[in-house]
């Protein structure tokens, strides 16, 4: 899936939203491009599962 977090804006941002997502699936492939402000999941969970624990850590995601 890819999303896009308008808020994701730097380095610290893109490891908070790994952080997230891998809270939910540890066994993630996450890549964040913060320039671009989008990230890329392979993952088991679902996309609202994402939407919901990266929202909840304060970067809610579009499903690009």
């Amino acid at each position: 899936m890819e999303l896009i977090i308008e808020n994701m804006t730097c380095g610290g941002c893109a490891k908070s939203v790994t952080k997230a997502i891998q809270s939910v699936d540890p066994n993630a492939v996450i890549e964040t491009n913060p320039e671009a402000r989008t990230v890329r999941v392979e993952t088991a969970a679902s996309t609202v599962v994402v939407q919901k624990v990266l929202e909840d850590a304060g970067y809610p995601a579009t499903a690009n």
